[in-house]
């Protein structure tokens, strides 16, 4: 995932998302075909959809830590066979802005 180029669409000036779980999930493709599914139904209607390409390591490193809130990465919502969910834990995302980050942890390396 971390060396992935995804396609996240664009909405509003940012990052297309949704909350569900108490987490914020950015939403990623893995290519135009999947991108196009999922634009089917969440779309602008007749407009074109605009994305964003994106590494992934750039979403889970950077972004998701700016949107101050517990945020993931949501690949491929709309395929068939299912999605991939990198939940905002300890080896996804810094440990800044990991849910399970925090006393429990010290002194662990």
């Amino acid at each position: 995932m971390r060396r992935s180029v995804l396609l996240v669409p664009v909405a509003d000036g940012g990052l297309w998302s949704v909350r569900a779980g108490g987490v914020r999930w950015v939403c990623g493709f893995t290519d135009e075909a999947a991108l196009a599914r999922f634009a089917l139904h969440h779309g602008p209607g007749d407009r074109p959809l605009d994305y964003a390409a994106l590494l992934g390591a750039r979403i889970v490193d950077e972004i998701v830590p700016a949107l101050g809130e517990p945020a993931g990465l949501a690949v491929d919502v709309a395929a068939e066979e299912g999605a991939m969910f990198f939940p905002p834990v300890v080896g996804i995302v810094p440990d800044a802005v990991a849910v399970d980050a925090g006393p429990a942890r010290e002194g662990r390396s």
